[in-house]
């Protein structure tokens, strides 16, 4: 909106507003204003959700120090939501697909969780929707998602082969060649490639939403995976960063490096309140929505195979859940003292800033690590 007034109408005039064209300078805007609104309104917002009485309700089987945290305001994911999407019309090139792919799959991802945060309000309880109901929006945004990929292929605007870190001549294709012109059974040749994108996707979302258990815990890892993504993204547009770093180059990929960038802001703006003693939770609307958005925006730049180390913490924490409730299906024995394992260390006596910080760090040398495979192929 703005860098259509500001640089398209403005800048044939004001030979000033070229600034406006450049991808770094909207993306640092877009952090700062997703900082700066998070911060202004998150009084207001955390008010109103006490005023609504929209507050968290602690399952009793968590460790008893999380008793105290009953009633804290949640929901705050719409803080969240808003402050990534508002900065992103304002600052991005909104003829760009892929901007827009980006914050409609935030934008259902936070549907999905509101609905979910919603009817734990109405119940007062912590249980919302069904593991199933859940499960089946997610990937029905998902598939929506891979639809639109596809579109964008066929118009040569994308590609469905993967990029494998550490062997750049290897780019396996996921859409069935053999199949993509038979008359009758076309549909399946991109059968494997929405697989795909439903389990990065879904994966990701729900990755986020486990390791919501702690202050500050999810939204900090946050702000370190966004950061790796501006990266990411900015070089997969970029024609000389994309041809040296010997990646596929994806010209209107680009432009998404400002929605990454608001996320950093909104992020960084909602820590302010969510730091230890939280103000305010995110909720699953907050959760599935940046868990949603980093895996989308990893789909759309082709890095689906690093998502595991720029989310490190988050890959971590989903582990611990299967690997917990595996072990106790098939043995009855349990693995952690708790699961997601951030709690296992609080049963440990480790206090929760210790916890909290300790993922942080985690998380930055994963996506530190991330970031070097772009050389390392």
């Amino acid at each position: 909106m703005l860098y259509w007034l500001l640089y398209i109408k403005l800048f044939p005039h004001y030979p000033l507003f070229r600034i406006f064209r450049y991808l770094t300078f909207r993306t640092a805007f877009a952090s700062l204003t997703a900082m700066f609104t998070a911060l202004v309104i998150g009084p207001w917002v955390i008010r109103r959700l006490r005023d609504f009485q929209i507050q968290q309700y602690i399952r009793e089987e968590g460790p008893k120090a999380h008793q105290k945290k009953a009633g804290t305001p949640t929901m705050g994911g719409l803080l969240i939501a808003i402050t990534i999407l508002v900065p992103t019309l304002l600052w991005a090139d909104l003829s760009n697909r892929f901007v827009w792919l980006a914050m409609l799959a935030t934008a259902a991802f936070a549907a999905i969780g509101f609905a979910d945060d919603y009817t734990k309000v109405v119940h007062r309880r912590n249980l919302g929707l069904t593991a199933r109901s859940k499960l089946g929006f997610q990937v029905a945004a998902s598939v929506a998602i891979a639809a639109a990929l596809i579109a964008m292929q066929t118009r040569g605007l994308y590609s469905t082969k993967l990029i494998v870190p550490f062997f750049k001549q290897f780019r396996p294709d996921l859409v069935i060649e053999a199949l993509v012109h038979s008359p009758h059974w076309w549909p399946l040749a991109f059968l494997p490639f929405v697989v795909f994108v439903c389990l990065v996707i879904v994966g990701s979302s729900n990755a986020v939403n486990l390791t919501d258990g702690l202050d500050g815990l999810a939204i900090g890892c946050t702000v370190i995976a966004a950061g790796a993504l501006v990266v990411l993204t900015y070089v997969s547009g970029h024609a000389t960063f994309s041809t040296y770093l010997e990646l596929q180059r994806m010209p209107q990929v680009g432009e998404v490096t400002v929605f990454c960038g608001a996320m950093i802001g909104a992020a960084i703006g909602f820590l302010w309140y969510n730091a230890h003693p939280a103000e305010i939770f995110m909720g699953d609307v907050g959760s599935l929505a940046l868990g949603g958005a980093i895996g989308t925006v990893a789909v759309i730049i082709k890095q689906e195979l690093l998502l595991p180390f720029i989310g490190g913490v988050f890959v971590i924490e989903a582990l611990s859940v299967i690997l917990q409730v595996g072990s106790y299906k098939l043995r009855k024995k349990r693995i952690f003292k708790m699961a997601p394992i951030h709690h296992h260390f609080e049963l440990m006596g480790w206090s929760e800033s210790k916890i909290i910080v300790r993922f942080w760090i985690a998380s930055l040398v994963f996506a530190l690590f991330a970031l070097t495979t772009l050389k390392l192929r």
